[in-house]
This record gives structure tokens, C-alpha cells and sequence, in this order.
């Protein structure tokens, strides 16, 4: 089956025209996922002139492949919060991810928008995390957000505990994301190749802006803001199964390889077995899915599946503000982990009043990671994790022969008398890369489950014919033969 997510597969939109001339703007938005459109929304609304820039089309990114919880319910996160920041910065958290809820709500109402908005429980549970879930527990509430503990859940399933946020939400993201894309001036199809100072140059035209936002998932500008050594990219998995019962809430588990569940209509979606991008060679991801499909929910058909990609930042606190000193008319927002629909509302918020020199106290949250370095440790691994994956670019040896590569195998051979990452398609047909990564030259490793070439270093991805899927990278692999 092919990777679609039910919300590709359920939602349509007609392409706009690419930016073909040089133009002028106070603001450019790089980026057509949730936090680049509501960043341009927001500061259009507010008056400023803003044009959003997307590489392929809007919501062709990450967007489309989220799971579409709206909930300040992420994970074991009030605890760590006040513990390495403090009980205000918790509160601070609490309050503007409770508050990006009621956002999207008055958005949604004031444009009559048409996108399965409705109302829910958030529930965090666990099968073994149980003292952790009550420590979490307490500083939510501390925090100030209504919950409550239980060990009663509609999941099939007996849970130790479970930890249940009221007013929540969950919609459909490109419902949304469509129609709040038509009350702003976008360009797709035009990808950024380069930014310098209030410059952005893409492939057919240019625009200077007084102020950029990097709204592209994973900032491509490696200096200053040096954000390829604050974070990394992770990949999780998910199925829509019809024919599966009805749960009432959203639920994610605390526990390290647990499951995710929600509802969508007659289908439920299922997620689960995450890993650090690049690290899938074996594959076997849906698979998992499936079977536990079939055992939790029998006679249930599988609709949909697809993956998607998270900006894991060092300290669990996302990115959002000015992306650096040196650049104080640029901005970003990176580093959401699995909760893109509350932190992009969060740093749609926070950027436009830094635009509009009105910078809320509610957005210091975003800047504690930065201010307060206290994660060398993880830093640390972030770099060895790099120093490690180029190094297998210098000393890994290939296979000699493609001869024994099955149909629908890769792996890494001499091909043409050069290294380079091989696969052979359903038709016996070869497709050779070069397996260096045009970002940063990291080796490139084979994703088995999306028959992609996946970066462990930074997370850009690759199809097996060389093509651009995901960056910081921003350009496609070089074919083995060009490289002779």
C-alpha cells in the first residue's frame, strides 16, 4: 500500500502560482505547514504585508502526515519542566499550549471552516510508567491544568494508569490548513535556496523582507543558530483502520514504545514504533501496527498508512523566537517534537508579536533552552551521533556485486567502479545514489518501510531515485553515474 495519510486522502486543493519576479514585503514566511500559514495569518490580519514561500505545495511537509492532536498534553512534560526549569516556566507552557486550543476555536468559527473540529479528553497512559505518570500528574496540576488520574480507559487494553486532560480538541489539519491558506498571499512551488541578511533567493525570483521566518520544519541555515547540533529527527509510524471501534479521546502512552490512538470519523488511527531517523534498516514498522491491529481490533481493514518526521530539540523545549543573535530580524520555529499542532499556533503567536515589537511574557517559555544551557550531555550526543555517521561514510565497505539484490532489496555497493546506495524495484530495475547527504555529508542509511534514503545525522530523507523528501537538506542525490 502507499504511504497516504488519511488526510491526503480526504482533502484537496488547487495549486497556486510560483513566485517568477523579484518583489518587496515586510515579512516572508518560509514554509506552507501549520506554523508558516498561521504565522503569515496572523501577521496579515494584523495588518503587515507578508508573503509565504513553499518549496512543493501547502501542506506537503509534515502537516499532512500529523496525527492532529490539539492538546497541551505532551507527554511526561510538566515534570521535567519544573524540574530543570522551574514551576513558572511550567505554568507559562501550560498556559499558552491550553490557550493555542482556544485559538484554533475562534479561528475555525470566525471563517466558518469546514475541518471536523470537536471537542475531547487527552488521555496520557501507561502500562509500566505508573510513578512517573503521578509525578506528572502533580505538576500538570501545579501547572494549572485540569486533570485527573484513572485506571479506567475505552483502549483494549487493562492500563496501570492514566492521566486525563479535559478540553482538548482534534480536527483535520488540511481542512484547516486549506482554507486558512486562501486569506493570505502564497507562493508554491518555489523552493528557498539561499537567505542572506533580508534576502530570500528562491529558484525563479527573489524577495527582500524586513523580517524572515524559518517555518520549514528544520531551519537549513546552519550558521548562525547552529540548530543541527540542538536537535534531532525522529520518525513515527500510523495506520487508519475502518471496521475498529470508536474510542472517545485522544490517548499517546508514557511508556518508551507504546501506541497512540484516536478517532477520525469511522476510522481509528493507530501509531507507534517510533525511532531516530535513520535507523530503520530492517523495517518492519506497519508491520507492527498491523499485528497489533488484528489482535486488539479483529476483522478491522487496514484504510491508510503513512509516517512522519519530528524535530526532537535538546532539553524537550521547542525553538520559537529570534534564531539568533546576530540576526535579530530572522526568526524560527523548530524543535516541536510530536506536538506540532499546539507548538505551531504557540509560534505563530509568539513570532508575530516579536514582528509587531509587542513581545508577550508568554513566550519566554521558548527562549529558557537557549538562556540556560544545562544539557552538555546531550549536545554531546547530538555531535557524536554526526562525528559517528561520517565517519561510516569514510571507512564502511560496500558489497562488491548488485548481482544477488532481490526485488525491492537495497544496500551499499561498488556500482560503476563508485560507492554507492542501490535498490531494485519491483520491475528488477537498478536505481544507484550517491549515499554521501548533500547537507552535511553524513551517510545516508535505507529507511526499508518507506523504501527511502533517511540521514541519521539531521533527518533529511530521500526516495530510492535520489529525489528530496524532507531537509535540511535542499537539494537531491546525485545519480552513481554522474559521480564518474
Amino acid at each position: 500500500m502507499k504511504s497516504e495519510s488519511i488526510w491526503q486522502k480526504t482533502a484537496k486543493r488547487s495549486p497556486t502560482a510560483s513566485l517568477q519576479e523579484s518583489i518587496s514585503c515586510e515579512a516572508c514566511v518560509i514554509g506552507g505547514g501549520m506554523a508558516g500559514v498561521l504565522t503569515a495569518y496572523f501577521l496579515t490580519q494584523k495588518g503587515v504585508d507578508t508573503v509565504l514561500v513553499e518549496a512543493s505545495s501547502i501542506g506537503s511537509g509534515q502537516t499532512k502526515n500529523t496525527t492532529a492532536k490539539i492538546t497541551a498534553q505532551h507527554g511526561l512534560k510538566y515534570a521535567h519542566l519544573t524540574h530543570e526549569f522551574g514551576i513558572e516556566a511550567a505554568k507559562q507552557y501550560a498556559s499558552i499550549n491550553q490557550g493555542a486550543i482556544s485559538d484554533y476555536e475562534r479561528i475555525i468559527e470566525k471563517h466558518k471552516i469546514e475541518c471536523d473540529f470537536e471537542k475531547c479528553s487527552s488521555y496520557l497512559y501507561t502500562l509500566e510508567e505508573e510513578e512517573r505518570v503521578k509525578a506528572e500528574y502533580h505538576a500538570a496540576k501545579d501547572a494549572g491544568l485540569a486533570t485527573y488520574l484513572t485506571d479506567e480507559t475505552p483502549l483494549p487494553f487493562p492500563v496501570k494508569l492514566a492521566m486525563v486532560f479535559t478540553d482538548q480538541a482534534q480536527f483535520h489539519p488540511l481542512k484547516f490548513l486549506y482554507a486558512l491558506a486562501d486569506t493570505i498571499r502564497v507562493y508554491e512551488n518555489s523552493r528557498v535556496l539561499t537567505v542572506d541578511e533580508h534576502i530570500v533567493k528562491t529558484e525563479k525570483g527573489e524577495i527582500r523582507a524586513d523580517h524572515i521566518v524559518f517555518a520549514c520544519h528544520y531551519p537549513f541555515i546552519n550558521v548562525p543558530g547552529f540548530y543541527f547540533a540542538k536537535q534531532h529527527q525522529a520518525r513515527s509510524y500510523a495506520i487508519a483502520l475502518a471496521q475498529a471501534p470508536a474510542l472517545d479521546g485522544v490517548f499517546f502512552s508514557a511508556d518508551q514504545n507504546g501506541f497512540s490512538f484516536r478517532n477520525y470519523k469511522d476510522f481509528l488511527l493507530l501509531g507507534g514504533g517510533g525511532h531516530r531517523t535513520g535507523e530503520n534498516e530492517d523495517g518492519g514498522r506497519y508491520a507492527l501496527l498491523e499485528a497489533k491491529a488484528e489482535t486488539w481490533f479483529p476483522g478491522c481493514q487496514l484504510a491508510a498508512r503513512w509516517s512522519a518526521q519530528d524535530c526532537m530539540p535538546v532539553g524537550a523545549v521547542p525553538y520559537i523566537g529570534r534564531y539568533a543573535e546576530s540576526r535579530p530580524y530572522w526568526y524560527v520555529a523548530t524543535g516541536f517534537g510530536k506536538w506540532g499542532m499546539t507548538s505551531s499556533m504557540c509560534a505563530a503567536r509568539v513570532i508575530t508579536g516579536l514582528i509587531l515589537e509587542k513581545e508577550e511574557e508568554r513566550g519566554a517559555v521558548f527562549a529558557i533552552s537557549r538562556a540556560k544551557i544545562s544539557f552538555a550531555d546531550d549536545y554531546a550526543a547530538e555531535s557524536f551521533q554526526a562525528v559517528k555517521n561520517l565517519s561510516k561514510e569514510l571507512f564502511s565497505i560496500p558489497e562488491t556485486y548488485t548481482n544477488d539484490l532481490k526485488k525491492g532489496e537495497s544496500g551499499v555497493f561498488i556500482y560503476n567502479g563508485v560507492k554507492a546506495g542501490v535498490y531494485r524495484d519491483e520491475n528488477g530495475d537498478l536505481f544507484a545514489i550517491d549515499t554521501k547527504c548533500p547537507h552535511m555529508g553524513c551517510q545516508l542509511t535505507w529507511n526499508a518501510d518507506e523504501k527511502s534514503w533517511d540521514c541519521p545525522c539531521h533527518g533529511s530523507r530521500f526516495t530510492y531515485k535520489g529525489e528530496l523528501i524532507d531537509g535540511p537538506a535542499q537539494a537531491d542525490l546525485l545519480a552513481a553515474q554522474e559521480q564518474e
